[in-house]
């Protein structure tokens, strides 16, 4: 698997969906990260998080794309305000859980994510939510 996957701010969908053909380097605050599904990874985060229903989530079409083809090269997509609401609430205890319970969940599929990894990867995106919405603006993500 080699995924590029960038998690960024934006103030609005339109500005996000300029990240789909180079991503959002240089015009948006962002973290990269590499070699695993984000779009289930937010569903898995939020129903950790939340206490939600990955199906219902699905069902509810999320994550929200706003730009590209999913499964077809690159795409933007929209993290949830549950997802950033529950991920800017949340202390470095709870978040340090819900790596750890992601790390398990990714494992019973088969897919190898180090604790530090995923710790590093919730963390650091916490931080990133908190900081857009200091500033009104919403978090997306580029896949690659």
């Amino acid at each position: 698997m080699s995924i590029i996957v960038k998690f960024f701010v934006a103030p609005d969908d339109t500005s996000a969906s300029l990240a789909l053909q180079s991503g959002p380097e240089g015009a948006f605050e962002s973290l990269s990260f590499g070699n695993f599904d984000p779009e289930e990874a937010v569903l898995e985060w939020e129903c950790l998080l939340t206490g939600g229903s990955f199906e219902e989530l699905v069902e509810a079409g999320e994550p929200r794309i706003v730009a590209g083809q999913d499964n077809d090269g690159c795409v933007v997509f929209a993290i949830s305000p549950r997802l950033s609401t529950a991920l800017a609430n949340a202390g470095p205890v709870r978040l340090r859980d819900v790596a750890a319970s992601w790390t398990r969940l990714r494992a019973e599929d088969g897919e190898v994510i180090g604790t530090e990894i995923a710790e590093a990867i919730v963390s650091d995106l916490a931080g990133l939510v908190s900081s857009a919405r200091c500033h009104d603006q919403g978090v997306y993500c580029w896949v690659a």
